[in-house]
């Protein structure tokens, strides 16, 4: 896929306010660490990250990715009646219906013709739906969409703390530690063909990309409902075979970066940048030691926010970009793969 008219125009994110460090988890797991043997330490040093947040026990996903979706409307200038689109993309929802996107579009008064309705592909949410927009954008559908997610970790780590203490055995840990790197934050992007906004705004070209998928995975990552279907009286899970999913993961990574780079025509020196899937610094250095891929030009969140699903990537890249590791007249690849298992890869003149 190509675009010729599809432009970053603004993001915006909101940081939980609960910090919950590596150290705090593993004195709740003390039951199962003192059955095993472990020593304190253990979770940063397999994961690399020391902390990740909560939001409040009592919140909504809406109500903090229309905060996320507020503040990239402000910062671009745009009347929210342009807004042809909002797509919500979390791995969560606040309910099975309405789409979440519905409560969101309400709060940033959205206008009465506008297409709005959620996107999943598990962490890969907002990216999926970045492309959907821009879609539009390209076809000269719409003018402007917006991206926006939510995700949350405290439920479903507590829960899975509560299982790996009554289990105390090691292969059930490895089975649940990736759940353990949850975190939990809001993003949004502001997709428009450029027409809209303030004229000074410094706008970032959405290029293209390419899509990837090893669907036969699909089974390596399950969070859901214990029994499958939708039984009313089921504890919700989440189960990951990680190494599998590390090791198929960087596979059809690799595949997706040959085309990404083919599709794009990319000369040597490019990209220049590049922001990826927060997952975790094993996850990190094998992606990129093969891509062999310089890790000075990597940008990284998963140390203080953990794996925040679907908000991972889009949240890192504002970030990056408010700290200006981005500059103007980066070629920016944006990359991520997930569960499923998919894989994208979008490159962004910024």
């Amino acid at each position: 896929m190509k675009y010729s008219k599809v432009f970053i125009e603004s993001l915006g994110y909101e940081l939980a306010p609960h910090i919950v460090t590596s150290e705090e988890i593993e004195e709740r797991l003390k039951p199962f660490f003192d059955s095993a043997g472990f020593k304190p330490g253990q979770l940063e040093a397999l994961t690399g990250i020391k902390e990740r947040r909560y939001w409040d026990e009592d919140h909504t996903l809406g109500k903090h990715a229309a905060a996320a979706g507020q503040k990239a409307i402000d910062e671009a200038g745009i009347d929210p009646k342009d807004i042809g689109a909002l797509t919500f993309c979390g791995v969560g929802q606040d309910g099975f219906e309405p789409a979440t996107s519905c409560s969101i579009a309400d709060k940033l008064h959205i206008g009465p013709h506008a297409h709005i309705y959620d996107v999943k592909s598990a962490c890969l949410g907002m990216v999926t739906g970045m492309v959907h927009v821009a879609n539009e954008i390209e076809l000269g559908n719409i003018k402007a969409g917006l991206v926006v997610s939510c995700e949350t970790a405290r439920q479903i780590v507590n829960s899975t703390i509560d299982e790996i203490n009554a289990h105390k055995n090691i292969d059930f840990y490895k089975d649940t530690i990736a759940t353990m790197t949850g975190g939990s934050g809001a993003a949004a992007v502001l997709l428009t063909d450029g027409s809209l906004g303030k004229a000074d705004t410094r706008r970032h070209a959405l290029k293209g990309g390419v899509v990837g998928n090893s669907i036969r995975h699909h089974r390596l990552c399950y969070w859901g409902l214990e029994q499958k279907g939708m039984p009313t009286d089921s504890r919700v899970i989440m189960r990951t075979k990680a190494q599998e999913v590390l090791e198929h993961g960087v596979s059809l990574g690799i595949k997706t970066y040959e085309r990404f780079r083919e599709e794009l025509n990319l000369p040597q020196d490019k990209p220049d940048k590049f922001i990826g899937h927060q997952v975790g610094e094993g996850h990190h250095q094998l992606l990129y030691k093969a891509l062999n891929l310089d890790r000075k030009k990597d940008f990284t969140t998963f140390q203080f926010l953990g794996n925040v699903g679907s908000v991972s990537l889009p949240i890192t890249t504002a970030i990056a970009d408010e700290r200006g590791f981005l500059v103007p007249g980066d070629f920016v690849a944006l990359m991520g793969i997930g569960s499923g298992l998919n894989c994208y890869m979008l490159g962004v003149e910024w």
